[in-house]
């Protein structure tokens, strides 16, 4: 998505240790024109899958899984990195590694959002070690539900994650694809 690429460029900031900041638009804050413009382009992909949920992970993926989930008419549901006193009953469990955060999570999602009639299309920030989309296929598959693919608003695909994950056997879309990150440059795949 041109667009996105262009906004990468203008407000991007690369930082230490290969992390792209972009809080500025797509995060902390949010552009909600460009949020509405790629919800509607992650909903043209994969409009034709009967999707029935649209999970991620919280926190940064959570604005761009509600417009996409409210573009395609459905629920969205994000899964907890923490503990929480409003969280109980049975739930599904996995563990994600964070590359950004330095740290392993353990993410769960109750068994009330998730059943095995439901058709999921997983939906998060970034993609690069591929670890959260992993740990989100593992919770739709404990559900009995279908993972009917996956899209993130932007892969580093240098760094392999999207690569496993299709080669898995799953669908991966990615609305910005960086191939290459350099203290002070961002490349994108043509």
């Amino acid at each position: 998505m041109k667009e996105l690429e262009d906004k990468i460029l203008k407000e991007g900031k690369i930082l230490p240790g290969d992390v792209l900041k972009v809080g500025s638009f797509l995060n902390q804050q949010i552009d909600v024109g460009l949020l509405a413009r790629m919800a509607e382009e992650a909903a043209g992909l994969f409009e034709k899958e009967k999707i029935t949920k649209v999970l991620t992970i919280e926190a940064s993926g959570i604005a761009f899984a509600t417009a996409v989930a409210l573009r395609l008419g459905v629920k969205m549901v994000y899964a907890k990195k923490h503990a929480s006193a409003n969280v109980s009953g049975e739930q599904y469990c996995t563990k994600v590694y964070s590359y950004t955060h330095g740290r392993t999570y353990d993410v769960a999602v109750s068994k009330d959002y998730l059943s095995g009639d439901d058709r999921v299309l997983i939906v998060d920030d970034f993609l690069a070690g591929g670890n959260a989309l992993k740990g989100l296929i593992d919770l739709v598959v404990q559900s009995g539900a279908k993972v009917v693919g996956a899209c993130v608003e932007i892969e580093k695909t240098y760094q392999g994650g999207g690569d496993e994950v299709r080669a898995m056997g799953y669908r991966v879309e990615s609305l910005a694809k960086i191939s290459k990150m350099t203290e002070n440059s961002v490349s994108f795949c043509s």
